[in-house]
């Protein structure tokens, strides 16, 4: 009940990629580019939190060309890549829409997402989360990463919020890819 409470608050949803909405897994091809796997529910998911009316964005550490144009068709509000230092970013996110911590949410799942994860309002990890952030997070979710973690931690917040189907079925149905 009292993460119902935590959700309940969330204007924004901050993400890792690596491990979180990927399985960690990097595939290098024969040329030196990466290569990594999405999760269509994650994205879904993101869409979804927008159609909401909440905002979205991603902290991550390395950087990719794949996910700026991930990023931009999932129109997400936030993108900040190579950062290893995660908490400076979140407090100019956080002080850029003007939200207290207590409006921010944040999923991870290794020691880089730590001092996020011990500010935010409501902090969530993917099931295969490093044992130190499953010690810090309101919400451990189902699934590992990759696997539609970020998809069920933002229905929870939705449907926390009361924000779920009926009032978005038609923004979905309006959806045009």
């Amino acid at each position: 009940m009292e993460n119902v409470k935590r959700a309940k608050r969330i204007k924004m949803i901050l993400m890792d990629v690596d491990g979180t909405l990927t399985d960690g897994s990097i595939l290098l091809l024969p040329d030196g580019q990466e290569a990594k796997s999405y999760n269509v529910r994650d994205g879904m998911g993101m869409l979804l939190a927008r159609l909401a009316g909440l905002s979205t964005g991603i902290i991550t550490g390395k950087s990719s060309a794949a996910l700026e144009k991930r990023a931009r068709l999932l129109r997400v509000n936030e993108l900040h890549q190579g950062i290893l230092n995660k908490g400076p970013v979140y407090e100019a996110i956080r002080k850029k829409y003007g939200l207290r911590n207590e409006e921010m949410a944040f999923i991870g799942d290794d020691l880089g997402d730590l001092s996020v994860l011990k500010v935010v309002g409501l902090a969530g990890c993917v099931s295969d989360a490093h044992a130190e952030i499953l010690k810090q997070c309101h919400f451990i979710s189902r699934y590992p990463g990759g696997g539609g973690a970020v998809r069920e931690f933002i229905e929870f917040i939705l449907a926390s919020q009361g924000l779920l189907w009926e009032k978005l079925e038609e923004k979905i149905a309006n959806l045009k890819g």
